[in-house]
């Protein structure tokens, strides 16, 4: 008669395989919950100060945890950071898209009036609030920085695909930092001198509209 083998020697039993708990999340509801975060931090930035606002609040009113906020944002600064870098791609595909010889104006008054979202983020009064805020909070002008800092290299790859040109060639590289520079330099025109978060929300996107048409004009000139 075989003799039973010892139960320590015996295999072991193994559970069946599977995934317990929730479905992993999607990378497209990653950046809604990141754009999520992104506008409760300026609402509450703009309504009571950056320093007043915790990590806590800002879950709070997206209905997530503290520790949620800080997987997808390493400071509380940074949350806006989706805010301030949503238009850059659009921006991209306008140059990359510029017919040669047609007014940049056209083509870019043709992106938005698709619904494209330059800017980004809410509405126009309360991002002017915001820029104005990177005027004493050095954490936000780090973040407002960087985001234009990173828009660069963006441009000039749309502009070297547009002329036909390498992506290392010296005048698209040239070109995209003029059009960076006025891009920001118009915002914050806009933002020191224009609406603020009271102002009527048409007159506020009329008015920013028409501030970066006219920096995008004198961007492009001589630019072939």
């Amino acid at each position: 008669m075989i003799a039973a083998q010892p139960e320590d020697r015996m295999p072991p039993m193994t559970a069946p395989r599977g995934r317990t708990g929730r479905p992993p999340l999607t990378e497209e509801r990653k950046a809604e919950i990141r754009l999520e975060i992104a506008r409760a931090a300026v609402d509450l930035f703009v309504a009571q100060g950056v320093t007043a606002t915790t990590g806590e609040q800002i879950g709070q009113a997206v209905g997530v945890s503290a520790r949620t906020v800080w997987r997808y944002f390493p400071s509380k600064e940074s949350c806006v950071r989706p805010l301030f870098s949503e238009g850059i791609e659009v921006i991209a595909a306008c140059l990359r898209d510029w017919p040669p010889g047609q007014p940049l104006g056209q083509l870019f008054d043709r992106t938005l009036a698709s619904g494209l979202n330059v800017v980004g983020g809410p509405d126009r009064g309360t991002v002017g609030a915001l820029v104005r805020l990177t005027r004493t909070e050095p954490g936000l002008r780090a973040v407002w920085l960087q985001t234009y800092d990173e828009a660069e290299p963006a441009f000039a790859r749309a502009l070297a695909e547009r002329a036909g040109l390498p992506a290392e060639d010296l005048r698209p590289t040239i070109h995209a930092a003029m059009f960076n520079a006025a891009l920001r330099a118009a915002v914050e025109h806009y933002a020191w001198r224009g609406a603020d978060a009271s102002t009527d929300r048409a007159t506020a996107e009329a008015e920013l509209e028409a501030t970066l048409r006219s920096a995008l004009a004198v961007a492009a000139e001589g630019v072939i």
